[in-house]
């Protein structure tokens, strides 16, 4: 819902990376990934594979390639200590964030590493599912919460975990454990002796996970919009929906012209997902881009998982949502017709993506629990709603047919490490709520936490604010400058 040369310390060790024996994990040059649309830094970008095994507890495991590229610091020379990068999903392109990176800032005085974590869009193999991806497309015409949907959700999954496996792919081991391994082996591979990591979603229970199992080499860790190894299961995507939407709802409150025009936000909402999954509404939608009309299907699961994705935008959400309870659906149609569209695009590889989910998030909460956290936070919406988790529905059935071990314990020890770390949230984030970030920092005695106003996932890149504490935080990594987060704005909304 992404400079030519590199600084000496990185440089030499990546050119002798063909004398590594053939077992051990290494790093080979190659040309950058060509991507859907052209990405400037790539041009001047280093870029390669790390080859690592497979599965690490099997000794004849073979040998898989990780995609790496390294976009220099805009500066030169860079300093000596690099910045790498773990996306979120899981199971998102990583190299298709670089103009995130870039246009943020981040690289702007240290080279940016970026790695596809195994089983991304650039690796070998890379863990897509085109049969999924077919579903994803389709689901906007189906309704949302029905069984039938989560059968037909869970058979695309079966056809995609039987071509993987014929394949010879070891679904097991893609998973956080190995990913960790692959980020310390990158990180020898490269000749880095320290680094600063940076993780966002998903990305931040992998930093987390090494910031506990791997220490040695962080120099520093930015963890934005933090997801905690030891709390991240399906149920939690219930509190951190009620945080984000109801900071949305109260600043339209706190300010008197959109209280006025757009009053009781959080009972219409309520009410109209209640409606909707009592009487779905259904049109044949023409997508913004041309091509045929798509039949849309606007039930309340849906409504409740579009305002989580920021669809609409949360400056257009009062007004949105005062439109459907007045007849007229029609941003929530289109945005739904253009989601369906997105969702064709093989940008996330489900085949990753479900592999950790349903390893190690999954097994931490029964449709039981998912229901009890879904009525502590919205009591009154309807049980067939409250049973799904937030944009993860029929989890449980689709995970009978991936049919991977669920993971050890150790994954889900809490993180407390001394790393100096950035914790940085959004306040409308409603897929990782802010109280997670508070509680991540808590855990981290040389920590800073910092909030950011009018921000929903993946804060800094969207927040000037939070790039300019971000950069300060490499510079003194324990006084960095968080005075411009207390004066960021509220959302601005459309009137």
């Amino acid at each position: 819902m992404r400079f030519v040369f590199l600084a000496v310390l990185i440089l030499a060790p990546l050119l002798g990376a063909g004398h590594h024996t053939p077992s051990a994990p290494r790093f080979q040059t190659a040309p950058c990934p060509k991507t859907p649309e052209p990405i400037e830094a790539l041009s001047h970008a280093r870029c390669g594979f790390l080859l690592v095994p497979e599965n690490r507890t099997k000794g004849n495991s073979p040998i898989i390639r990780l995609a790496v590229a390294i976009i220099p610091s805009r500066s030169q020379p860079a300093k000596p200590d690099p910045i790498v990068f773990l996306a979120g999903g899981p199971g998102e392109a990583a190299i298709l964030d670089t103009p995130f990176l870039v246009q943020a800032g981040v690289n702007r005085n240290r080279d940016v590493i970026i790695i596809e974590q195994r089983g991304t869009l650039y690796d070998e193999p890379d863990l897509n599912c085109p049969e999924l991806e077919h579903y994803y497309a389709h689901q906007v015409s189906l309704l949302y919460d029905a069984p039938s949907t989560g059968r037909a959700q869970a058979a695309a999954a079966a056809a995609c975990h039987r071509r993987l496996i014929h394949q010879g792919v070891d679904l097991s081991a893609f998973n956080t454990t190995e990913n960790e391994e692959d980020v310390v082996d990158l990180r020898h591979a490269l000749g880095v002796r320290q680094w600063n990591v940076y993780g966002y979603s998903y990305g931040t229970d992998l930093a987390l996970s090494l910031m506990r199992d791997h220490p040695d080499g962080i120099r520093t860790a930015v963890i934005d919009s933090a997801v905690p190894p030891d709390i991240v299961g399906l149920p939690w995507t219930w509190s951190s929906m009620r945080e984000g939407i109801t900071t949305i709802f109260g600043d339209c409150q706190a300010q008197p012209k959109c209280a006025r025009k757009y009053p009781n936000l959080l009972q219409t909402f309520t009410r109209l997902v209640a409606q909707l999954d009592v009487h779905p509404l259904i049109r044949n939608v023409v997508p913004a881009h041309g091509g045929p009309a798509v039949k849309v299907v606007l039930d309340g699961g849906t409504l409740v998982n579009m305002i989580v994705a920021n669809q609409p935008k949360p400056g257009d959400m009062p007004a949105a949502i005062t439109a459907l309870a007045h007849g007229n659906p029609q941003q929530f149609f289109e945005a739904r017709a253009a989601a369906a569209a997105v969702a064709a695009v093989p940008e996330q590889a489900q085949g990753m993506t479900q592999s950790i989910l349903c390893r190690e998030w999954e097994p931490y909460g029964s449709p039981a629990d998912i229901l009890r956290a879904g009525k502590r936070e919205f009591p009154a919406f309807p049980d067939s709603v409250l049973i799904n988790a937030v944009q993860m529905p029929f989890e449980h059935e689709l995970c009978k047919a991936w049919n991977v071990p669920v993971g050890p314990a150790s994954q889900r020890v809490k993180v407390r490490s001394a790393i100096p770390a950035l914790v940085v949230s959004g306040t409308i984030d409603g897929k990782t709520g802010a109280r997670y970030g508070r509680y991540t920092a808590s855990l981290l005695p040389n920590s800073t936490y910092v909030r950011i106003n009018d921000m929903g996932h993946w804060v800094i890149a969207q927040s000037p604010c939070a790039q300019t504490i971000f950069q300060s935080f490499l510079s003194h990594p324990r006084s960095p400058k968080t005075s411009c987060a207390p004066s960021t704005p509220g959302v601005k909304f459309k009137i």
